[in-house]
This record gives C-alpha cells, sequence and structure tokens, in this order.
C-alpha cells in the first residue's frame, strides 16, 4: 500500500515520483484540451472510456474462464489427464 494520510490508505498526490507527476499532467491536460478546454467534459469522458475497459475486461474473463471449463489448455489442447476429453483433439 502507499503512503497513509490519517490513516486512511489515501496517498498524497506529492507521494509519486516526479516523472510520474510530469507524465499524469501532461496526460490530463490532453484529456482537457480533447474536450475543449472543459475539465467537467474530459472526467465524463474519461469515466466512460474507464466503464469501457472495465467491460472488456470482464468479457475477457468470461472467455479465460468458460474456454478453461471446456477443458482448453494453451492452444486448444486438452489438459494432461483428463480422460473425458481423450478423442476430442488431434
Amino acid at each position: 500500500m502507499g503512503a497513509l494520510i490519517n490513516g486512511h490508505g489515501v496517498m498524497s498526490p506529492n507521494s509519486q515520483p516526479e516523472p510520474e507527476q510530469d507524465r499524469l499532467e501532461v496526460a490530463a491536460d490532453q484529456a482537457i484540451a480533447a474536450c475543449g478546454g472543459d475539465a467537467r467534459d474530459a472526467v465524463k469522458a474519461l469515466i466512460v472510456a474507464n466503464e469501457f475497459l472495465e467491460a472488456q475486461v470482464e468479457q475477457l474473463k468470461t472467455d479465460v474462464s468458460s474456454g478453461y471449463a471446456r477443458g482448453y489448455y494453451h492452444g486448444s489442447r486438452p489438459i494432461p489427464g483428463d480422460e473425458a476429453l481423450k478423442g476430442k483433439f488431434k
């Protein structure tokens, strides 16, 4: 965990290394500029983008889990020792 402030686990923005702060400042400026200088619109756009990425992660988790449950293992090969799958793959 990062530095604690008031015991709540909140990191101080100043606790990040300088290059990371610079990168974040540039990214924030770019996001605001892309939204015509409106910081509120930039925040809304970033929330939408984050929700999209979270949905993609959930879909990938589902896809991986269902593939694993079907017994696929690295390139459609059965899991070694799984007798139920013998003869289904060549």
